[in-house]
């Protein structure tokens, strides 16, 4: 594993736009850290304005005090719990910019079991459904940008460990997607949403391959993070465990800039780059539709995220549920 950010080659990133979902602390905070170092602007998605103006001032003043130029930090206004929201905060891209070189879906939440008012898990709108309407509906200003000359457009997704400790048969019907597995197996519901990021990443690099976009399509896994969420659960379970967690977590738990290297990795690492640009036809694709450990390392995922079944499944299975919605 990279001990340091300076292990990291990244690519020049200045004119370069970006954005990063659930980017106003953890991970998506720190990733875009070291996405503006390296020159880019970047979009912060975030619903809760106080909060991501707040990390928007701190990230910039982390670019003054670097001397770093030409990066910068905007917010966008994204509440994934409603998938026409997500769509309304693309299409807001779409008019304000005239590139999109990398879309970083990294935010994750949604309380277990509890219902959004379309009559969908919390968990699988957030983790799921409203990142995958985020990025159909960037997709026509992604393939534009990777129509251009020296372009290098990336979707990152990421997913968890974790989607390998489910099973999952199908993903025909609603209900699939809405299965509640009670009080005792609340990470069972967080691991199928992390498969079904995997699935959709799968079945999105085919589509895209099939149509001659020069689109690299990467999920990843970050690592054990002691991001806020973290904390968060630790501290709703009770005294001890708000008292083993100020133990527990500095000394298990990465700090978020650390979880943050595997996205800045797939995001905009040279190796990526220089793969892409390769004469070796297996070489050109070795990133496309891949999964990644920390840091940069291509891992088989679960037999499950390789199936080709569920994925086109989960595929007409979204789109069906998002015609209901008029999405």
């Amino acid at each position: 594993m990279f001990g340091a950010r300076e292990t990291l080659e990244l690519t020049d990133l200045h004119g370069k736009v970006a954005i990063v979902t659930g980017g106003n602390s953890g991970i998506g905070y720190a990733t875009i850290q070291f996405l503006t170092e390296q020159g880019a602007k970047v979009y912060m998605g975030s619903r809760n304005e106080e909060k991501a103006l707040t990390a928007i001032e701190q990230l910039q003043e982390n670019l003054r005090q670097k001397n770093k130029t030409g990066g910068s930090v905007h917010w966008l206004r994204l509440d994934l719990l409603d998938p026409r929201l997500a769509e309304r905060a693309a299409e807001e891209i779409i008019r304000k910019e005239k590139r999109l070189d990398i879309l970083i879906n990294n935010a994750a939440g949604g309380t277990p079991n509890s219902m959004t008012k379309d009559g969908l898990l919390e968990m699988m709108v957030v983790n799921y459904i409203s990142h995958f309407v985020l990025t159909e509906t960037l997709l026509p200003l992604l393939k534009s940008t990777a129509a251009e000359k020296d372009s290098d457009v990336r979707i990152i997704n990421l997913t968890s460990a974790y989607h390998a400790k489910v099973k999952v048969d199908s993903f025909v019907g609603k209900e699939t997607l809405n299965k509640q597995y009670g009080d005792t197996m609340k990470g069972h519901l967080y691991g199928v949403t992390k498969l079904a990021n995997i699935l959709h990443t799968k079945h999105l690099q085919s589509r895209l391959n099939s149509e001659g976009a020069r689109i690299t399509c990467i999920t990843l896994h970050p690592g054990v993070v002691a991001t806020p969420g973290v904390y968060q659960l630790f501290s709703s379970s009770g005294l001890l465990q708000k008292l083993l967690a100020k133990t527990i977590i500095p000394l298990f738990f990465q700090e978020p800039r650390q979880g943050a290297m595997n996205s800045a990795f797939a995001a905009a690492s040279k190796q990526v780059a220089a793969a892409r640009e390769s004469t070796d036809e297996a070489e050109k694709k070795m990133y496309e539709g891949v999964y990644l450990m920390p840091i940069g390392k291509i891992t088989e995922p679960s037999k499950y995220a390789k199936d080709e079944r569920l994925q086109n499944e989960l595929y007409e299975t979204t789109r069906e549920i998002l015609d209901e919605m008029g999405l």
